[in-house]
């Protein structure tokens, strides 16, 4: 990612700066959307991590099965629907006739089920280890045959971006990409930008845009860029919320990225993790501990004071999703109340020095966030000073994702997700052992989440899996929302911010998109049919 000025992060052959705003027309789009994942490295290569890593975006230049409406819901794309057999393990999807690649190439099932079966594998963030193959039942039917049955199969359905098989070379696609999408690439200015121009052979509803130039600058490089503007879109930092551009709207999308702390859930017996790393904490694995917290916190005053209010209180990790659970949900800011939880449990300050305890155990722990990311140090910062009022002692720890790793088991972390995946879900609250990844770091296991996780998973009805979801965070008696086991204190839900020239109309953006603003690029348009140079 380039931190430089625009002048040499956009400039053509010639050195001239590309995305002036006196040399572009009206259906011309220069954006900086996606400075959250950066530049591809690898290219835009769908089975490589293009439009389907941690965050999920329109990846333009392929098109997906599946896509999702203005509501969220998952609607056909090249689909024209699909079905999954009675036992959950395969899933039939029927594919449109009338699609050809760029190269005038007809897509078929045969694209599709090649797409599938080369992601097998090929990108850890693509997540394929369910699927055991993938074949081409005829040209417009593809069978889907999973290893066991996975609800959240669509969501991969939903991503992952179809490659034509005559053409798919792994060291050489991502340069040069041949799709089915709304756009083809036509240049891509290594560490400076990509172009991106109409593909006049594309099925469903064109674009205004004839033309897209995506920069790869920094959210502060971005914002300079919109004060001079030199863009169209830029994605921003947070701590550019309050502040204005002549010409411009700041908006804010809400998104899934929720922001919250991880507590180890079992008490600290000296057992260790197979790379030797320390589990348990006897603070934290009191269930008064983080039920006080969780009702004690003010998160308002949190999403104001640290987000300036772009985003929302998060009280489940997922309360924005269809299958976030309202009932799973505290009333909090009610520091009295918290402090009768703990006072009841035996947490009490006898000696006077503003910290809890109990039998000889003092209400102290650590919060390990990244020191690399300001919003996550001031949400921690927070929290800290909250629960100081509360009589317990957070012992803030800034530093690097390794360190955080090691730690996570014995320590609270400040976390993010932004998946909107429910297999996410499954990993984040199923009972599993001590590993490397970031999935349970509190090591929650409770068998009757694990039953609905479970079921919600392994059934082929989509509604019955919402459902166990929800029962999963709260049902009536148990569940990993803090209306039970309260395994997590989550805090906010952050929206994605960003600068807009006020001649373009977004539409309708899908519900949640912030991370995704170009989902409904078919949508938008400008609204001065003169050049943005006129504005």
């Amino acid at each position: 990612m380039d931190d430089s000025e625009l002048g040499s992060a956009s400039g053509s052959e010639s050195g001239s700066v590309s995305a002036s705003s006196t040399s572009r027309a009206s259906d011309e789009l220069v954006v900086n959307v996606y400075s959250h994942t950066g530049e591809p490295e690898t290219g835009f290569d769908p089975l490589l991590g293009w439009g389907c890593g941690h965050v999920n975006f329109e990846p333009l230049i392929q098109s997906t099965l599946f896509k999702t409406d203005d509501e969220g819901a998952i609607i056909n794309d090249l689909a024209t629907g699909y079905s999954a057999s009675p036992d959950g393990k395969t899933w039939t999807v029927n594919v449109r006739d009338d699609v050809k690649f760029t190269d005038g190439e007809k897509l078929t099932a045969e694209d599709v089920a090649f797409t599938f079966n080369t992601a097998i594998g090929s990108n850890s963030e693509l997540d394929m280890s369910n699927l055991e193959n993938a074949r081409a039942v005829n040209d417009t039917a593809v069978e889907f045959n999973l290893k066991e049955p996975q609800s959240s199969f669509i969501w991969r359905l939903r991503y992952v971006g179809i490659v034509p098989e005559h053409a798919y070379k792994k060291e050489t696609y991502g340069a040069s990409p041949i799709g089915s999408g709304p756009y083809k690439l036509v240049q891509w200015d290594k560490g400076q930008q990509a172009i991106f121009e109409l593909n006049d052979n594309y099925y469903g509803q064109k674009p205004y845009f004839k033309k897209i130039t995506m920069l790869f600058l920094d959210r502060d490089t971005a914002f300079a860029a919109a004060k001079s503007g030199n863009v169209d879109i830029a994605e921003i930092d947070i701590t550019h919320a309050n502040q204005s551009i002549n010409g411009y709207d700041i908006i804010s999308l809400p998104s899934s990225r929720a922001f919250g702390v991880s507590f180890p859930m079992q008490n600290n017996t000296g057992k260790k993790s197979l790379t030797g790393d320390t589990i348990g904490n006897n603070v934290t694995a009191d269930i008064a501990i983080r039920k006080a917290l969780n009702t004690g916190i003010d998160r308002k005053a949190i999403l104001d004071g640290v987000i300036y209010g772009k985003g929302d209180v998060e009280y489940t990790g997922v309360d924005q999703r269809t299958f976030g659970n309202p009932e799973a949900r505290i009333k909090d800011s009610k520091p009295e109340e918290a402090i009768k939880i703990l006072e009841d449990a035996g947490w009490k300050d006898t000696d006077g020095d503003g910290i809890r305890e109990k039998d000889g155990t003092k209400a102290e722990f650590k919060l390990y966030y990244s020191s690399s990311d300001q919003t996550r140090q001031a949400l921690s910062v927070a929290v800290s000073e909250q629960a100081k009022k509360l009589g317990i002692k957070i012992n803030l720890v800034g530093t690097n994702w390794d360190e955080i790793y090691a730690n996570q088991y014995s320590s609270a972390v400040l976390y993010a997700y932004s998946s909107i995946d429910t297999f996410n879900l499954y990993q984040q609250y199923h009972t599993k052992e001590a590993d490397d990844t970031y999935r349970n770091p509190g090591l929650y296991s409770n068998p009757v989440v694990d039953g609905y996780l479970e079921t919600a998973l392994r059934t082929s009805d989509q509604e019955q899996a919402i459902e166990n979801w929800k029962l999963a965070a709260y049902d009536g008696n148990t569940g990993f929302g803090p209306s039970a086991d309260a395994t997590w204190l989550w805090l906010v839900t952050m929206d994605y911010l960003y600068a807009v020239d006020e001649t373009v109309d977004m539409g309708t953006p899908e519900k949640n998109s912030g991370s995704d603003i170009l989902g409904n690029i078919y949508e938008w348009t400008r609204t001065s049919a003169t050049d943005t140079a006129q504005k």
